[in-house]
């Protein structure tokens, strides 16, 4: 498999296979959403979009970076998430770089959304794909978080067989900008334990792939039978 890694900004044309990664935080946070019951997440281009699809459907869950601001109901934490009742519901999300990201590869013939808590899985359906040529996303920075590369890199070991140990990619995630800046409050919209349960290696069994729907982008949880 011929990988490849590169930012937003690097995204020209649309590649076959796109990871698009964010760890810190909105693929984890959209993971835990499916988890809480989510039925599917929108993927949302702006605030006012995501505000505009919650107002044609207020059954909808607005969800953003940042700290809560009026129309929205939840914010881009794991942490505060991992508490909601999702039951059956669609969560609308926009954050500053994954779903950005995401929406980037939108015409890709297969798009998986990753952090670590779906790693596994989500080098399983690569394995499945047989993919020749993948394209990962790193969201972060304009593609230098190295939380989101760390990942990165560690979905491709996976997805090509190799062995690889977890610890020394997980390290470098807990030591990046995005990891210390959440542990000292910078960011806010936080909750103490937002960078654990991104680190949380393999948390869920599910791969998670967005498509288009109705001219939207829409993510859903893809089962992944274990081998």
């Amino acid at each position: 498999m011929d990988t490849r890694f590169v930012g937003i900004p690097e995204v020209v044309e649309a590649p076959a296979v796109a990871v698009v990664v964010d760890v810190m935080r909105a693929f984890t946070v959209a993971a835990w959403a499916f988890a809480r019951g989510a039925e599917k997440i929108v993927l949302a281009e702006s605030l006012d979009e995501a505000l505009v699809l919650k107002e044609r459907d207020p059954d909808r869950v607005a969800l953003k970076d940042g700290p809560l601001t009026p129309g929205f109901d939840l914010v881009n934490s794991p942490g505060l998430l991992r508490s909601a009742d999702l039951a059956g519901r669609t969560v609308v999300q926009k954050t500053t770089a994954g779903t950005v990201g995401a929406l980037a590869v939108r015409d890709a013939s297969l798009v998986l959304c990753a952090g670590f808590v779906v790693a596994e899985a989500t080098a399983r359906v690569l394995r499945a794909r047989a993919a020749e040529r993948v394209t990962f996303v790193v969201t972060g920075e304009d593609g230098r978080a190295d939380e989101d590369l760390a990942c990165a890199q560690y979905i491709a070991r996976r997805a090509t067989g190799h062995g690889a140990d977890a610890a020394g990619f997980l390290g470098r995630a807990a030591e990046s900008r995005a990891a210390t800046e959440l542990a000292q409050g910078v960011r806010q919209g936080v909750h103490p334990d937002d960078v654990a349960l991104c680190l949380e290696l393999d948390r869920f069994p599910y791969a998670m792939v967005a498509a288009p729907e109705d001219s939207l982008m829409v993510l859903r949880p893809c089962a992944v039978p274990r081998p």
